[in-house]
């Protein structure tokens, strides 16, 4: 099997949407339990460099893809286990994480498509999630 880059692909910061354009009421989130962390996966922009716009549903299937999201919050015992995490918490409210393409559970919460990870579940914390190519899978022509 022979994998082919394309090369003409349009680079991540001009697909995923500025954090400036989703506003979330921080105050309107649920009390989350125990280990867990509330992410938002990153979102996808209406229309291309090229001026194609893309519908919902596509929009949707490469946010839902994608494995990376900003934390929005954490439960009350997320990160004190000290054996499991004996440097203390991996990532805080406001930071971009990436976490396995089937972990965690997907919902919508007031309009807003979430995801609940358990606190082992988040791989990695980045300073900007267009530094990584999240849709690496769907970024290739395998032949």
């Amino acid at each position: 099997m022979q994998s082919v880059a394309m090369e003409k692909s349009i680079d991540n910061s001009d697909w995923v949407t500025d954090e400036n354009e989703v506003k979330i009421d921080m105050n309107s989130l649920p009390e989350l339990p125990g280990f867990h962390i509330l992410v938002q996966p990153v979102s996808i922009k209406k229309k291309t460099k090229g001026g194609i716009i893309l519908p919902d549903k596509v929009k949707d299937d490469i946010s839902y893809l994608t494995t990376v999201g900003k934390v929005l919050k954490l439960g009350d015992l997320a990160y004190q286990d000290t054996e499991k995490f004996p440097n203390g918490q991996w990532c805080t409210s406001g930071d971009y994480v990436c976490y396995g393409k089937f972990s965690g559970q997907k919902f919508v919460y007031k309009g807003l498509k979430l995801l609940l990870l358990f606190d082992d579940q988040i791989i990695m914390k980045v300073s900007e999630p267009a530094l990584l190519d999240p849709t690496y899978n769907l970024s290739l022509i395998h032949i």
